[in-house]
């Protein structure tokens, strides 16, 4: 540790150069893997916040706002099945929101019967009571500016139908930039164009010990023209369709894999320069008597230091750049885990431009620094 400590900080402003560059590679990794995370949240926001065992959707539908259309009569159905304890419908879709000065704004409507079966969440003004009233809407505080309303008790029309806002919202935005307004499940019929003989999903919720898995396949078998699937299917499903079969998800992809190959090419060059400047150090301690074992050493413990300070600097600069973007339309969103993969990644990059320095270093002749 004494002389990879010495190495690295012979000549300091190389080594703050090469740590810059660490600094600038990680950054790029953990804020394009980010991205791909946040946006994969977002795709899954809705059914990540919904306490359902099961989502009844109408077959082949691929994400929440996909479109989804479901007889209401099959509520009773569904609830007969042995073990669920309430089918709770939903009623989803878009619609046009028209503010108070004026022109047309899109916007996804939500609602439930009741209100607790998908219900908004980090609400910082109102509360669902105030959504079971007819004609009462949310709003999402990000998309204030766009929708002309900011606060509670503040009207607007949805489809023509005046509507006056309940409780507004805070972090919760849609990955379609269409914003999410829950409202009462009467009133959301009308929003949306919807008859009164059909919902969008059913939301399951077993009895407590009731096996999931025979209650999917009872609903099925019983139910024609639906599927059931479990919050996990649905997430992925999802997932699968925005992340890899739509041109969004490819960008966010290649941008991603780019990321870590650039970065890997930017970590590589930069300690295996640093490192070929003590070429002749090292061959000089190989002369001296030193195992190869305590150059891998050697090298490792830089790759290791440079790793811990390249990673540390990157942290702090990508929560930064996570908070900037919060209520943005593509939020980066950082966590533990991804820090400890974008950690891992670096550590394995630093090490692996350590191994083409060790592979030169061996080559040296030690005789050779006689000669110097």
């Amino acid at each position: 540790m004494t002389l990879a400590l010495r190495n690295l900080l012979q000549d300091r402003l190389r080594f703050v150069a090469a740590v810059t560059g660490i600094v600038l590679s990680v950054v790029l990794i953990l804020v394009q893997m980010g991205l791909f995370y946040g946006f994969g949240r977002m795709v899954t926001l809705i059914v990540d916040h919904t306490a359902a065992d099961l989502w009844i959707v109408s077959k082949g539908t691929q994400y929440f706002e996909d479109i989804s259309i479901l007889d209401a009569e099959m509520r009773q159905e569904l609830s007969a099945v042995d073990g669920v304890s309430e089918a709770v419908p939903v009623v989803a879709g878009f619609s046009a929101w028209l503010p108070p000065d004026g022109g047309l704004i899109g916007i996804f409507i939500i609602a439930s019967d009741p209100v607790g079966g998908l219900a908004p969440w980090n609400i910082v003004e109102g509360g669902l009571d105030d959504l079971a009233t007819a004609g009462t809407v949310s709003l999402e505080r990000s998309y204030a500016d766009q929708l002309g309303v900011s606060a509670r008790g503040e009207t607007a029309q949805v489809r023509g139908h005046p509507v006056t806002v309940g409780a507004v919202t805070s972090g919760l935005r849609s990955f379609t930039t269409r914003p999410y307004v829950f409202t009462d499940f009467r009133s959301a019929r009308s929003y949306v164009g919807l008859p009164a003989n059909l919902v969008t999903y059913f939301l399951i919720r077993a009895k407590p010990g009731a096996d999931i898995a025979r209650i999917r396949q009872e609903a099925q078998a019983r139910v024609s023209g639906m599927e059931a699937l479990t919050p996990e299917q649905f997430r992925a499903r999802s997932l699968n369709f925005w992340l890899y079969r739509t041109g969004a998800g490819a960008a966010l992809v290649a941008g991603a894999l780019l990321s870590i190959i650039v970065g890997t090419v930017i970590i590589a060059q930069t300690l295996y320069s640093s490192t070929k400047e003590h070429l002749y150090g090292f061959a000089m301690v190989r002369a001296i008597g030193a195992s190869n074992r305590y150059i891998y050493r050697v090298i490792a413990f830089q790759a290791l230091v440079n790793a811990l300070i390249g990673l540390s600097v990157a942290t702090v600069i990508s929560i930064g750049v996570e908070r900037l973007t919060a209520t943005s339309v593509a939020p980066v969103v950082i966590t533990p885990a991804l820090v400890a993969v974008a950690f891992a990644l670096t550590l394995l990059m630093c090490v692996a431009s350590g191994i083409a320095s060790i592979v030169r270093i061996i080559r040296v002749d030690p005789a050779s620094v006689l000669t110097r």
